[in-house]
């Protein structure tokens, strides 16, 4: 490859990661305002869970069409497109009315969260597909570092949108906060005149039938991928916000300070996963034991906090704290892993139809924890939102025992390209 395509590589490579970047911290942010000011007015939270509903269920309907959107379209359609439908439902939230009558303004909440869950996986699946095509051809034996390094820092940054959430309700207010981020947006989508029209897009025409995923591996890397999110979503996402607020008497900055600690910690963790399996582990590249290591590994851990917490052995804050801290590292390996092997099983020519396919799982799976949440802490606490996460990752486990090793020439693994 000549210098000059390897530099419009690196460009592209930067452009998805900057939009990517910018989506991410609105994202993190308003699930951070929505939580935390709903709870404040009196919102169960099974109530708030409702209010997540839609996002979800939208994300599973993009991820689904969103491959095939892409892969006829291009990938810089979907990637903006999902850029400016955030900034739609940004300033469509801010026009709720407290004197809507409650029933209206869930349904309201529930639709301007539709929008973002398009949003949302939209950039996402655009983003990550992107990368299988951008990255140089000749530094393709680092995949697994540049993937890591996109996901890591996505996931860094979200927690810096739970922190910025926080503080923009904190200071200025939940109209204020929303409408700064939609300008921010709005500014960060100038970008993509810098990016190549035709990114991703095939000549094929693609069959609704191929819209499912006809291979193996992606579909049980699918499935797993169902069960490991909706096991941190399930005690994630409503349930422990609202545990720190009601029962532990955390204030808002203290709850999305510390949800926004863990989030972005976790991201480094995650960006640092090549070079920490390299060095410690065999020096391959991920395998299918490697998943399996590290989900069952993670199977322990919120079983351990749920015994801490029910049994009192530790002061309430110690084990949440340091179990969450504990969740979060293993956790990271094993999305770090999930996200190389899905596009190390993919071709260049199905890039975006089976990240796709594969992320619609993912949405799925959010979806069952974020209702599961709700529910489930409203009637057995935050302990049984933890055992049913433990179940939830033993599942996951066990779809993983049915999963090959990915091929050798998709995954060449180079001294350089592991650190």
């Amino acid at each position: 490859m000549t210098s000059s395509a390897s530099k419009a590589n690196l460009k592209d490579y930067s452009i998805v990661t900057l939009a990517y970047w910018g989506y991410t911290v609105t994202d993190g942010a308003l699930r951070m305002i929505v939580l935390l000011y709903f709870n404040q007015i009196g919102y169960t939270p099974l109530e708030i869970a409702t209010l997540f509903l839609f996002y979800e269920i939208f994300g599973i309907v993009t991820n689904f069409l969103g491959g095939w959107i892409g892969s006829q379209m291009g990938l810089k359609l979907t990637l903006y497109s999902g850029i400016g439908l955030q900034v739609f439902a940004l300033v469509m939230l801010s026009f709720l009315n407290q004197g809507w009558p409650q029933w209206f303004a869930v349904l309201f909440v529930m639709i301007s969260q539709a929008f973002s869950g398009v949003a949302k996986d939209l950039t996402k699946m655009s983003s990550k597909s992107a990368i299988r095509l951008v990255v140089p051809q000749d530094a393709q034996s680092s995949l697994f570092k540049w993937v890591a390094v996109l996901t890591g820092s996505k996931n860094a940054l979200k927690g810096v949108g739970f922190f910025v959430g926080a503080a923009l309700l904190a200071w200025f207010g939940f109209v204020p906060a929303l409408w700064s981020m939609a300008i921010a947006l709005v500014a960060i989508m100038t970008t993509g005149v810098l990016l190549p029209k035709g990114m991703g897009k095939i000549k094929a025409k693609i069959k609704f039938n191929q819209l499912f995923s006809k291979s193996r591996e992606i579909n049980i890397l699918s499935l797993a991928r169902f069960f490991l999110f909706g096991s941190r979503d399930v005690w994630f996402v409503v349930g422990l916000p609202v545990f720190l607020q009601d029962i532990l008497g955390w204030t808002f900055f203290q709850t999305g300070g510390f949800l926004a600690l863990w989030v972005i910690g976790y991201g480094i963790v995650q960006s640092l996963a090549p070079t920490l399996i390299r060095r410690f582990g065999s020096g391959q590249p991920p395998q299918s034991s490697t998943i399996r290591f590290w989900t069952g590994a993670l199977t322990v851990v919120p079983a351990i906090i749920a015994i801490l917490l029910a049994t009192q052995f530790l002061d309430p804050n110690v084990a949440i704290v340091a179990g969450l801290m504990l969740f979060g590292l293993v956790f990271a390996f094993n999305s770090a892993v999930h996200s190389y092997l899905v596009l190390a099983f993919t071709d260049d020519d199905k890039v975006a139809l089976n990240v796709g396919f594969y992320y619609m799982a993912n949405s799925a799976g959010r979806l069952a924890g974020t209702v599961l949440s709700g529910a489930v802490y409203q009637f057995g606490g935050l302990t049984a939102c933890l055992w049913v996460s433990s179940l939830f990752v033993l599942a996951a486990w066990l779809v993983s025992l049915k999963l090959p090793n990915p091929p050798a020439a998709a995954v060449a693994w180079s001294a350089e390209g592991g650190d």
